[in-house]
């Protein structure tokens, strides 16, 4: 079957976006490949459809559970066979999705980094016919990205398993420097990379200098109508800005890692269906939320690097309609986005005495611990201890990096469900109100082994297939559980501990050079371009993103708070050359856009002039001619 053909059956869509056909031609004939698409660019499509044209498996790895979840419940809904293993599921459940791949003709299997390391997985995994590995997130193997993850590095291991299968590696930000590392660290046979453009030109980039964040996000709200999300550096400054929000008469939701599953699941589906105008969360909300319509992103707190305020701003405007991200920057800004350097990379005497108390904390002793996990409290740990929270987290993932331990600050355990009351009895109990019966007879036909023992269950599969929400589905559970039907035990998200070494002395620890030092000059480099960004109002904005990306622009967007700047400060020079420019098509005639060559102005300004007329509805510009309206 054509690739056009299974897009168009499966998806509904008549052919391909960008740069989508060369990456599937490239994965399809065999050729390791490198995809860079931004935000809202299709990349699953670049796997899925390959993957169902060919023979055999498509093994997915991707650090986002969530993520994860969704596009296997979506493939499900369309009568693809896909199954994910993630954090959490016990050991029968992991057995069942790999005998599923094994013996089902299952074509995609999911699976979190993490579980690369798996005797088990490797063990099963040997026996499956793969087709080709997909990496999603793939800038996370790089040790220059800038959300680097080991994890990722044993990819090299289902390259050994598998030698003849290729590999799709997809990002949506990457510099050249990381570009070409990715490459090397998944053994490439030959440099193949795949680039669409980064620029966005329905999104305007803007900054706004101000002492008052709270008031000149009003003001912003006031002048953009649509859809927005909000991004804070932290949880509790995202419920504050939004009962401020609400107090203001805005409709608005706040999101953060922390909240129950159900909770996410209710904030996002009322922001998704306009219920909630804004949506204030941490960077945890928009990996994955396709709402095309944003028309505003807006930063109270600047990111840590350009390649997260490039992903986050990039969530605005993906209908190709007009839209804006806004950055606020305040005088102290400079200065907190400065300490983060000491935040993330704390000394490492510091991170020393964390390994010395988490193994105290553990009563682990000199020589044990290889392999032995606990559940951990950060909080706990902290006051115990006394410790800064921000700086004990960073010190524990750094630990990772370095091999000691590996710290999971959110392992997700699934819900598990099962019947307490044999067939007969369950059928017998009579008057459920409907949406009861629809989510028990679900679970019966999507699950085995439900009066036996615990099941594992994934809630937005059945959320999907039966239209109930998360919530009310939750709702459900506990009240089976009160009438006696079920034992119900819901998710839970707890961070753990696992040791990947025998325990030895804080004061042995070995800092490799590339895991601190140049690791810590690497975020250093990435604040400072950071905060260049936000204090520079000499280049258009479009042009220094670009540029961070290696991509080269010879003129300004026009649009953004500097190329408007720069208009303002040159008026008597800006309105010559309109009058020129208005004169040459006076006549209102088609005329061809190579004329205005003769008008000998700069490119950028050129630009800047056609699209100002344009959104005046002075000019109109048709292919390659312009007229006077």
């Amino acid at each position: 079957m054509k690739y056009r053909e299974i897009l168009e059956q499966y998806w509904g869509y008549s052919d391909f976006r960008g740069i989508q056909r060369e990456i599937i031609d490239s994965i399809g004939s065999g050729r390791d490949t490198l995809g860079l698409m931004p935000t809202g660019g299709g990349k699953s499509i670049t796997f899925q459809v390959p993957a169902l044209a060919g023979e055999g498996l498509c093994i997915v790895i991707t650090p986002l559970i969530a993520l994860m979840k969704d596009q296997v419940a979506n493939l499900r809904s369309r009568g693809i066979k896909a199954a994910a293993i993630y954090s959490g599921m016990k050991n029968a459940d992991v057995i069942k999705a790999l005998e599923n791949c094994i013996f089902g003709d299952y074509k995609f299997l999911y699976v979190s980094p993490e579980r690369l390391s798996s005797e088990l997985f490797l063990t099963k995994i040997k026996r499956v016919k793969v087709q080709f590995i997909t990496i999603d997130e793939a800038h996370c193997i790089s040790q220059w990205g800038h959300d680097f993850r080991p994890a990722y590095r044993r990819v090299g291991e289902l390259r050994t398993l598998f030698p003849g299968a290729p590999i799709l590696a997809l990002t949506a930000t990457a510099t050249p420097e990381v570009v070409k590392d990715i490459q090397q660290q998944l053994g490439f046979k030959e440099e193949n990379c795949f680039s669409m453009s980064f620029e966005r030109k329905n999104l305007v980039y803007v900054v706004r200098n101000t002492e008052n964040k709270a008031k000149e996000l009003l003001h912003i709200l006031g002048k953009v109508q649509g859809s927005a999300i909000v991004y804070t550096q932290n949880r509790q400054k995202t419920k504050e800005v939004c009962e401020f929000l609400i107090s203001q008469g805005i409709t608005a939701e706040f999101y953060h890692a922390g909240l129950a599953p159900e909770v996410k699941d209710e904030r996002e589906e009322a922001w998704k269906n306009d219920k909630a105008r804004v949506m204030v969360s941490t960077n945890a909300f928009g990996m994955g939320i396709d709402k095309p319509d944003v028309r505003l992103v807006v930063h109270i707190d600047l990111p840590s690097s350009i390649e997260a305020y490039f992903q986050e701003a990039g969530r605005a405007g993906r209908d190709g309609n007009l839209a804006y991200a806004v950055a606020l920057f305040g005088h102290a800004d400079k200065q907190i986005v400065a300490r983060r350097l000491s935040d993330n990379y704390p000394p490492q005497e510091f991170i020393r005495e964390i390994y010395d108390e988490v193994c105290y904390y553990y009563s682990m002793a000199l020589g044990d611990g290889l392999n032995c996990t606990f559940e951990f409290s950060l909080t706990d740990f902290c006051k115990k201890y006394h410790r800064p929270m921000h700086q004990t987290d960073s010190a524990l993932r750094l630990l990772t990096r370095m091999g000691y331990l590996e710290y999971v600050d959110e392992m997700e355990y699934a819900s598990r469900v099962r019947f307490i009351v044999d067939k007969d009895a369950l059928y017998r109990f009579r008057g459920l109100p409907a949406d009861y019966e629809q989510l028990v007879n679900s679970l019966l036909r999507n699950y085995s082994g439900l009066f036996t023992d615990y099941v594992f269950i994934d809630e937005r599969y059945l959320s999907r297939i039966t239209g109930l929400s998360r919530h009310r589905m939750y709702e459900i559970f506990v009240s089976l559980r009160s009438k006696g039907l079920i034992a119900y035990a819901p998710s839970k998200k707890c961070p753990v501990i696992t040791f990947t070494r025998h325990r030895v002395l804080g004061d042995d620890l070995r800092f490799e050079r590339e895991v601190y030092d140049e690791r810590k000059a690497m975020f250093g480099e990435r604040l400072n371009a950071m905060i260049h960004y936000a204090t520079d109002d000499s280049t258009c904005r479009s042009t220094a993103l670009l540029a961070y990306f290696g991509e080269k622009r010879a003129d300004g967007c026009g649009r953004c708070d500097v190329c408007l700047s720069k208009r303002e400060t040159e008026p008597e020079a800006h309105a010559s050359e309109r009058e020129a420019l208005l004169s040459l098509l006076s006549d209102g005639a088609y005329h061809a856009l190579a004329e205005l060559d003769t008008l000998a102005l700069p490119r950028e300004t050129m630009t800047m002039l056609l699209r100002e007329l344009c959104d005046e509805e002075i000019i109109t510009i048709e292919g390659e001619k312009i007229k006077k309206l």
